[in-house]
């Protein structure tokens, strides 16, 4: 039986996080409202405005939902505008911004950290559990701080953390969906998978 994958489907990068899902042999769910997260066994909240998405997600009576998901173990993944959904506080050149979250992991999103979209930028990556450097495609992305010991840092570049995991929750500031390389989308099935 295919790996039924959710990926939230409210704004940003939907269709190359479920294209890239379907290509791995998952059952992609576009999730835009509650009923749509049952029996799914990982959910992917992709990049977009983070702004933006926590006002939908609250509009859509998503919030609950999602932290219920999470408190059952089921594994989540925030990629950029997602990791900052996902993140226990929110802050941008050093300022706290006073912006809900879902507040799943101890982590202190720094929005904008690298620059605007006009600084994008693609890195070689060394990620734990991956054996060559992944190409990690940048775009207004946050830099990660654990606030926690239990938050493990999977990558760091110079600045700091871009690729954290606290415990079902992980959060990454670069967009592998818009990479060919599918590895670190076959690591989070592996964890849905078992996990289930």
């Amino acid at each position: 039986m295919k790996p039924r994958i959710g990926v939230l489907a409210l704004q940003g990068g939907v269709s190359e996080h479920t294209d890239m899902l379907d290509a791995l042999g998952c059952t992609s769910v576009a999730v835009r409202r509650p009923e749509d997260l049952d029996g799914i066994q990982g959910l992917v909240m992709p990049g977009g405005e983070s702004t933006t998405l926590i006002k939908l997600l609250i509009r859509w009576d998503l919030v609950s939902p999602v932290r219920e998901l999470a408190g059952a173990g089921i594994p989540i993944w925030g990629t950029c505008a997602g990791s900052i959904l996902l993140s226990s506080e929110i802050s941008e050149k050093n300022h706290k911004v006073n912006q809900p979250s879902l507040e799943l992991a101890p982590v202190r999103a720094e929005r904008n950290s690298f620059g605007r979209q006009v600084a994008s930028f693609q890195e070689d990556l060394v990620i734990k559990g991956l054996d060559k450097p992944f190409p990690g495609v940048f775009i207004r992305a946050p830099l990660l701080h654990p606030l926690s010991d239990r938050a493990e840092i999977l990558c760091s570049v110079r600045e700091g953390a871009v690729f954290i995991r606290y415990e079902n929750i992980w959060l990454s500031s670069f967009h592998p969906e818009l990479t060919d390389d599918t590895r670190v989308h076959r690591m989070f099935i592996e964890e849905a998978v078992i996990g289930s």
